[in-house]
């Protein structure tokens, strides 16, 4: 009966190799997330901007308006 070499762990409880392949799969799913994040709100701003215009926050109200007079339609 051979007996098997003691691992070496972290407090985390992963050897050194599979730290390094945690921290790899870690960073690159990062990188995707804020990429994804980056370009969803470019797309955003991009339809609708979130910083009012020359007409200040007054132009935003006007699909506000809409929206409640289509709900009080659909609500009574």
């Amino acid at each position: 009966m051979a007996l098997e070499p003691e691992r070496t762990v972290s407090l985390s409880g992963l050897t050194e190799t599979e730290a390094k392949e945690f921290h790899g799969v870690f960073m690159a799913s990062f990188v995707g997330f804020t990429l994804v994040a980056i370009v969803a709100h470019i797309l955003v701003w991009l339809w609708r901007p979130w910083l009012p215009g020359e007409d200040g926050y007054s132009s935003l109200m006007d699909g506000v308006t809409n929206v409640a007079s289509i709900a009080s339609h659909l609500i009574g």
